[in-house]
């Protein structure tokens, strides 16, 4: 048995009807005006959902770090660790971006499965087998005390059975249901199974992004959820969410709270996504008005602003983004190190470029104003 999909309340459908707003002004943004600055900010995003997501799970590098990872950079200071789960959440993320448009898609045992290798399969143990289910019991411990199991998942024999229900229900169920809360059941269902031995909580949460993919409005990138709930405020109120379900696996319960939290979490992500796409944008026009007067290439815009939007660029992130030689990305940087408008950090492979002393500072003030974010339900 799964969850039952809830009523949605009158707020519930305001809600609802805010962000299909939010997302169809996002859509004609990004189809209006297509660029490497849009190419760029669909990389950031999903960094930032790949560093974010990962973070819940304890493993820590910045959205900085994953996007040069994501580029092939060899020294970037990260642990081995982090590095392995980093690139494994990225090629699995990539993978599921890539399935928004598949024509003769279908969810499946072994689809989830293969999603699951692709995630764990560098930790592959007899004990812990990826892309398998699991075959013993697994507990969700209390982050306050490692001791105590906050939640008892469904005993192993009854994994496949209920892997059977979602995946069907995933084809055919709830058709006539928004695809957001679709999505959102879709986490629910699967991460209160936890079918796997490790590595629940970022499947549940790339599958709700996986189904948002499939609706097809907009591309994946600019709907995901996870940097939202990677923060750490909106982290410890998904655990509590989740939590307040029940010590054990109930289906048999009303979870109209969680889809409030999801769709308070969609809200709030596509004001994110708006805010940075707005400023992105702005700061891209800024950056070639200067470029233009100060007789700089067109082409150096995009380093300028990677360093005023992200805080630094790399000489490989340059190099692929201009389909530049490996000279011509090396003269254009010292060049712009020359003119003041760089400033190197660190020596050889591992250098980057943060802003120099003559970079426009109304370009870094534009980039770096903060934003506020409402709440689409009223406060209580």
């Amino acid at each position: 048995m799964l969850f039952p999909t809830p009523q949605v309340s009158s707020a519930d459908e305001g809600v609802l009807a805010s962000i299909d707003e939010m997302r169809d002004r996002l859509r004609h943004q990004v189809q209006d005006r297509p660029g490497k600055w849009v190419a760029g900010l669909r990389k950031f995003l999903t960094a930032d959902a790949v560093a974010a997501s990962n973070s819940i799970e304890g493993f820590r590098v910045s959205t900085q770090d994953v996007q040069d990872l994501m580029d092939g950079e060899r020294d970037v200071d990260v642990s081995d660790e982090n590095r392995d789960e980093t690139l494994a959440y990225q090629r699995m993320m990539t993978y599921v971006q890539s399935l928004h448009d598949v024509t003769d898609f279908e969810y499946s045992k072994s689809l989830l499965n293969a999603l699951h290798w692709m995630l764990q399969g560098h930790r592959h143990t007899r004990n812990k087998p990826a892309g398998q289910w699991r075959a013993g019991a697994v507990y969700v411990t209390d982050p306050r005390d490692p001791r105590v199991a906050a939640y008892t998942a469904p005993a192993a024999a009854d994994v496949p059975g209920l892997m059977g229900e979602l995946v069907s229900w995933l084809n055919t169920g709830d058709e006539d249901t928004h695809p957001l809360i679709r999505a959102a059941m879709a986490h629910l269902h699967l991460v209160s199974v936890h079918p796997w031995a490790d590595g629940n909580g970022r499947m549940s949460r790339s599958l709700q992004t996986l189904v948002i993919a499939r609706e097809g409005v907009l591309a994946p990138e600019f709907s995901s959820i996870e940097a939202w709930l990677g923060r750490p405020g909106n982290t410890w109120e998904y655990y509590r969410e989740l939590q307040g379900r029940g010590a054990t696996y109930q289906p048999d319960q009303d979870v109209s709270g969680w889809i409030r939290f999801n769709l308070t979490a969609y809200h709030q992500q596509a004001q994110t996504v708006q805010h940075r796409m707005d400023q992105s944008a702005a700061v891209w026009d800024l950056l070639t008005s200067f470029a233009d007067n100060a007789g700089l290439d067109e082409r150096v815009v995009s380093a300028l602003h990677d360093v005023a939007v992200a805080g630094r660029v790399r000489r490989t992130k340059y190099e692929q983004a201009e389909g530049l030689t490996l000279q011509q990305a090396q003269r254009d940087l010292r060049d712009l190190v020359t003119a003041g408008l760089l400033a190197p950090v660190g020596r050889t492979r591992a250098r980057y470029y943060t802003e120099g002393p003559r970079f426009p500072a109304s370009a870094l003030e534009l980039a770096r104003t903060p934003f506020t974010l409402s709440s689409p339900y009223p406060i209580d």
